[in-house]
C-alpha cells in the first residue's frame, strides 16, 4: 500500500475518535456544564445529523475543487471544530463545534474513499478502501477508550485538544504524502441524489439501515452512565469496558462481511434477530457486572456486523433500480447510518428522562427499533423474490 494511504488512515482514525469518544464523556460533560444527561447526549445526535446532512450536500458543492487541497481544508475544519469544542464555555458553542466537525467528517469519507481507490491498481482498490476505513475501526478499539480515559483524568476539554493534535498530524501527512493533481470523478448533483430517493426499494433499504444500526445507539449513547449508575462500575473502569466493546466491534465487522458475502438479506435477517434479542437480554443483565460484560461483548460484535451486509445490499438494489447512481445510493446509505445514530441517541435521551423508564429501559427500546429493521428486511426479501427474473430467449 502506498504511503499516502497511511495519511488517509490517520485522518480516519482522528475522525472516528472524535465521533464516538463523546459517548464515554457524557457524564463528565454533563457535570462540568451543569446540564442533564439527555441534553449532553445531543453532542452525539447533532454530530450524526451534521454528517447526514453535510455529506451529500457538501460533497456535491465541492466536487470541482482540487482533491488534495480539499482534504487539507477538511482536516483544517476538523481541527478548528475540535479546538472550538475544547474552548466552549457553555453547551451551545459545543454543539456548534460538533456540527462543524461533522461537516468535515461527511465529506472526508466520501472523497477519501475515491482517492484511496485511485492510489492503487484496480485489483487492489477494495483493499485500499478497507485500509483507510481501518482507521475508523481502530479508533473504536483504542481511540475511544483512550479519549475517555484522558477526559476522566484531565477533563473532557483535554480529549478534544488531543483529537485536534491528531488532526494536525493528519494534515501534515496529507500535505507531505498525498500526490498533487489527483483525478476526480464527475460530482453527483443534488438532482441525482434526489432521483435515488424516488426509489421505494432503496428507501426501504435506507430505513433498514437507520433502524438496524441506530437501534443500538439508544443504549450505546448512554452506555457510560448505564455502567456507572445501573451496573455500579467506577468511572475509571468504563474506558476498559469500551475497549472490550471496541474489540468486539472490530471482530464483528470482519465476520459480518464474510457472513453477508453470499446472501446479504439472509445474513441481515439472522443478525438483526440476534441483535434485538441481545439488546433485550441487556435489560436484565445490566445490574450484574459479570453478565453485563458478556452481553456487551455480544452486542459489540453484532452492532457493526450488519454494516457490510447493509452496504452491499444497497449497492445490489441500486444496480437493479438506479444503475446510473450506484455511488450516490452508497453515499446516501452512509447518511442513513448517521441518521440512525442521530435518531437513536435522541430517542435514548427521551427514554432516560421519561417517567417510569430511565437508563435501564434504553436496551429494550433499542431492541424494538432493531426488530423494526428485521421486519423491513423480511419485507424487502419478499419483494426480491417477487422480482421477475429475465426470461432467456432461445437462440434461433
Amino acid at each position: 500500500m502506498p504511503l499516502a494511504l497511511f495519511a488517509l488512515t490517520i485522518a480516519a482514525y482522528a475522525i472516528g475518535t472524535t465521533e464516538f469518544v463523546s459517548v464515554g464523556l457524557l457524564p463528565t460533560v454533563a457535570n462540568d456544564l451543569g446540564i442533564t444527561l439527555p441534553l449532553a447526549g445531543m453532542i452525539v445526535s447533532v454530530y450524526a445529523l451534521g454528517v447526514t446532512i453535510g455529506a451529500p450536500v457538501l460533497t456535491a458543492l465541492t466536487g470541482r475543487l482540487d482533491r488534495k487541497l480539499l482534504l487539507i481544508g477538511l482536516m483544517g475544519l476538523f481541527i478548528l471544530g475540535n479546538a472550538v469544542a475544547a474552548l466552549s464555555p457553555s453547551f451551545a458553542p459545543l454543539l456548534v463545534a460538533r456540527v462543524l466537525t461533522a461537516f468535515a467528517h461527511g465529506v472526508f469519507f466520501s472523497v477519501g474513499a475515491t482517492i484511496a481507490a485511485g492510489l492503487v491498481p484496480e485489483d487492489k482498490r477494495a483493499s485500499a478502501i478497507a485500509f483507510m476505513f481501518a482507521g475508523l475501526t481502530v479508533a473504536i478499539v483504542t481511540g475511544v477508550p483512550l479519549g475517555t480515559f484522558i477526559g476522566q483524568a484531565f477533563g473532557w476539554r483535554a480529549t478534544f485538544w488531543a483529537v485536534s493534535l491528531l488532526g494536525v498530524v493528519a494534515v501534515a501527512g496529507i500535505a507531505l504524502l498525498l500526490p498533487a493533481g489527483l483525478a476526480r470523478s464527475a460530482p453527483a448533483s443534488l438532482g441525482e441524489q434526489l432521483r435515488v430517493l424516488s426509489s421505494g426499494r432503496l428507501l426501504l433499504a435506507f430505513a433498514m439501515t437507520a433502524l438496524g444500526y441506530g437501534g443500538t445507539f439508544v443504549t450505546f449513547t448512554f452506555l457510560s452512565p448505564l455502567l456507572q449508575q445501573i451496573t455500579g462500575f467506577p468511572a475509571g473502569a468504563v474506558s476498559l469496558i469500551l475497549m472490550l466493546y471496541g474489540g468486539a466491534i472490530a471482530i464483528g465487522n470482519i465476520a459480518g462481511g464474510r457472513i453477508a458475502d453470499r446472501n446479504p438479506v439472509r445474513a441481515l435477517i439472522g443478525l438483526f434477530a440476534v441483535q434485538a434479542a441481545v439488546l433485550l437480554v441487556l435489560t436484565f443483565t445490566a445490574p450484574s457486572k459479570p453478565l453485563v460484560l458478556v452481553t456487551l461483548a455480544a452486542l459489540g460484535f453484532l452492532s457493526f456486523a450488519n454494516v457490510p451486509g447493509l452496504q452491499l445490499y444497497v449497492v445490489q438494489l441500486a444496480k437493479r433500480h438506479r444503475p446510473q447512481a450506484v455511488d450516490v445510493a452508497s453515499a446516501l446509505n452512509i447518511a442513513a447510518f448517521n441518521l440512525g445514530i442521530a435518531a437513536g441517541s435522541a430517542l435514548g435521551g427521551q427514554v432516560v428522562e421519561a417517567p417510569g423508564l430511565g437508563l435501564s429501559a434504553t436496551p429494550w427500546i433499542g431492541a424494538l427499533l432493531v426488530a423494526g429493521a428485521l421486519g423491513l428486511t423480511l419485507l424487502s426479501g419478499q419483494l426480491d423474490r417477487r422480482q421477475p427474473r429475465p426470461v432467456a430467449v432461445p437462440a434461433e
